[in-house]
């Protein structure tokens, strides 16, 4: 379970930060989810809506000291308040600022961490009211995408099982006429001539594509 965010239809209107704060009442000054605009004012300008990524390789994970961050069957990285000793680690070590601390106004105290859960909860027993009061609504549970890739109005935001995400946006670049064209393309979504496993390892040119194409000449761009 994966999140995608489509910087050509992001208008930053903060939607999902809204309904984001709206389904799992989270404490003041804990943004869950936030809009970053870059380039803003000028040609180029884009934003993208950030949360916890639920990184298959969780850099969060690797340095909790108590091991309150887990993921689940789904891929979905979750974590346990009753474990968590608000030391900060995860939050020095996401490079998306996923975790947060509420301010409780005591110095060098963080309480107890919070982030993104993809709607689906903690520990406790799913859709019960200690789990909603720890974590919010748990929306997997009910069968529901997370509450802010369903009310993106311009469906920028995506969230879902990793395959079907990554068709749509394939399709929608696609549409736009980037195509090959777009670096890194083939080494995302391009398919082995002869099939097998696409060899996409180290900084040499890889096997799949063409001596001289763009996916091997990083100083070109799609303008």
């Amino acid at each position: 379970m994966k999140f995608i965010c489509d910087t050509e239809r992001c208008i930053d209107c903060n939607g999902c930060v809204t309904a984001c704060k709206n389904e799992h009442e989270t404490p003041w000054g804990v943004n869950r989810r936030r809009v970053v605009t870059i380039n803003d004012g000028i040609p180029g300008e884009r934003s993208v809506s950030i949360a916890c990524m639920h990184c298959t390789d969780a850099p969060c994970l690797a340095v909790c000291p108590t091991n309150c961050i887990y993921h689940t069957e789904d891929g979905i990285v979750l974590h346990s308040k009753d474990q968590c000793i608000g030391c900060g680690y995860c939050y020095y070590a996401c490079p998306f600022g996923a975790p947060q601390f509420p301010e409780t106004g005591m110095f060098n105290h963080r309480g107890k961490m919070d982030k993104c859960t993809f709607c689906a909860g903690g520990p406790e027993p799913d859709t019960s009211e200690a789990e909603f009061k720890k974590y919010g609504r748990n929306r997997i549970a009910e069968g529901k995408l997370p509450a802010c890739a369903e009310m993106c109005g311009t469906k920028a935001l995506l969230g879902g099982e990793a395959n079907q995400i990554a068709d749509i946006y394939r399709q929608r670049v696609e549409t736009r006429g980037y195509g090959p064209e777009l670096w890194g393309w083939k080494i995302a979504y391009g398919k082995p001539k002869r099939g097998g496993e696409i060899k996409a390892k180290g900084d040499l040119p890889r096997g799949n594509q063409i001596k001289g194409d763009s996916q091997n000449d990083p100083g070109r761009f799609p303008q």
